[in-house]
């Protein structure tokens, strides 16, 4: 009986802290970021998302609903693996979403969207690809914006636009900013003001 109510007490709390997030995500980024790409439509700008581990594959679902819902050109390297892998082969994993972009010729009426947990560090030598792709959109005048779960990235501390998930359990940082990448993103692509073809069901 101690184990079932130990069970029980795991997920209930677990889904007691998916609930405290919902109700503290920062909506009026979310609303400042569904301007931007509204604005990027309008001008025939490309979106770039980039991430890395389970943010990476949030990525791949994210261009499929940018350009699917809402018809917006949207770009991840992270879906081509051969050049993807040729580059971390030839050029090394901290430069390897960096040469997709240049190649792509990245330009200022684009947007770059990185998903991430903890923003990269590179003190610590975290995500340092993640890093610099946003250096190099910074410094050519490329908007970024991001989904992350920490307030202390570098993600953080250099983007335009940046929705933290609310750290409501510091021993669930990564599933829950995870999962909420996802959220957030199928709430955007969602938007009315945005969304142009309604989803299948």
């Amino acid at each position: 009986m101690k184990k079932n109510n130990k069970i029980k007490n795991y997920y209930q709390n677990f889904f007691e802290d998916i609930a405290k997030i919902s109700l503290n995500v920062d909506y009026k980024k979310l609303e400042n970021i569904v301007i931007l790409l509204k604005k990027l439509r309008k001008q025939y700008g490309r979106l770039f998302f980039i991430g890395v581990g389970g943010s990476a594959a949030n990525c791949s679902h994210a261009v499929n609903d940018f350009r699917k819902l809402c018809e917006i050109d949207a770009i991840t390297p992270l879906d081509n693996t051969s050049e993807l892998t040729a580059n971390i082969n030839d050029n090394g994993w901290d430069n390897s979403l960096l040469n997709h972009l240049k190649i792509s010729k990245i330009e200022n009426k684009d947007v770059l969207f990185v998903l991430t947990v903890g923003g990269g560090n590179l003190k610590k030598n975290v995500s340092v690809n993640l890093i610099k792709s946003i250096n190099y959109a910074k410094k050519n005048k490329i908007k970024v914006i991001g989904i992350c779960g920490k307030e202390d990235g570098h993600l953080q501390r250099n983007a335009d636009i940046v929705i933290v998930v609310p750290n409501v359990n510091s021993a669930f940082v990564t599933p829950y900013s995870e999962s909420f990448q996802s959220v957030i993103l199928h709430s955007i692509v969602s938007d009315p003001k945005l969304q142009v073809k309604k989803t299948k069901w």
